[in-house]
């Protein structure tokens, strides 16, 4: 049996898109500019007609947070008070002490670790789960109505619906659990609180494997502060693998002359060409 290091795998699950299969560049109408033609990162907020921000745009990881994200920008500087960052690799890296896992939690996540990541669903061309498509370094495209907010991410092609329409979550535990599971949001003032529950046993919160099961909940604060950024406080709670809550954030930049390409994984994909693992 060949095994390679934990490192190594994960860039190859990382890097598996294909770099130049891109539209031809395209410059956006309508995006604040300065006289060089440059996106104005902190030009006001854009605004839907009810007056709520509008997220909608081609969105990419800061630079500088463990991501890969193309484009420019660097991250900003964190403010003690705010949420540690999280990394592609790792959700908890930045965060003292780590993960609060249960005793069960951390031997899922070693197990996954020894194996090199293998079962990742980013290796496996699954669907990766909410907090790993926050984190990934391929773009996503956020697209907003009154009553709906669809995010499109070019990993694996996945797609993920919030509903903003007054509907509320089913009970725990009641409908078929989902990759990406129930999601449903609220304004409070101009920041968009998601929750979601109901999701498949078994997940991954990042690459390194921090285990999320079925009895999970997760909530999202999602804030336009500027034309340029989108903030996530993200707060995972679930009592099997987890002894606390605890909240991470990510950080995305607008990419606004950039677009999502097709990508069907398991023609990009070249985790296990690349990497033999019994």
């Amino acid at each position: 049996m060949k095994r390679v290091a934990f490192g190594a795998s994960v860039i190859v699950i990382a890097l598996s898109a294909s770099i130049a299969a891109q539209w031809p560049k395209h410059t956006a109408p309508g995006v604040p500019r300065n006289e060089k033609g440059e996106v104005q990162m902190d030009a006001p907020t854009p605004r839907m007609a009810n007056g709520k921000p509008d997220l909608s745009g081609n969105w990419i990881r800061f630079r500088g947070e463990g991501g890969l994200a193309r484009g420019r920008g660097a991250a900003p500087a964190a403010e003690p008070a705010t949420p540690p960052i999280a990394t592609f690799f790792e959700l908890g890296a930045n965060m003292r002490g780590g993960l609060p896992f249960t005793p069960w939690a951390a031997e899922v996540r070693k197990r996954r670790e020894a194996a090199n990541a293998k079962d990742n669903p980013d290796a496996l061309c699954l669907p990766m789960g909410i907090t790993q498509f926050h984190m990934h370094s391929q773009p996503r495209k956020m697209m907003q109505t009154p009553h709906l907010l669809a995010i499109m991410y070019e990993a694996n092609y996945g797609q993920r619906y919030i509903y903003t329409d007054g509907r509320a979550l089913p009970a725990q535990g009641e409908p078929q659990p989902w990759w990406y599971g129930y999601s449903v949001g609220r304004w409070e003032g101009d920041e968009l609180v998601v929750e979601t529950n109901n999701l498949r046993d078994e997940g991954w919160l990042d690459v390194r494997g921090s285990p999320l099961t079925d009895q999970a909940r997760i909530t999202e604060r999602i804030r336009r502060p500027t034309y340029g950024k989108v903030e996530i406080d993200i707060t995972i709670e679930d009592p099997k693998a987890y002894t606390k809550p605890f909240t991470v954030r990510v950080n995305q930049q607008i990419a606004p002359d950039d677009e999502i390409i097709e990508f069907i994984c398991n023609e990009n994909q070249q985790f296990r060409k690349l990497i033999k693992i019994d």
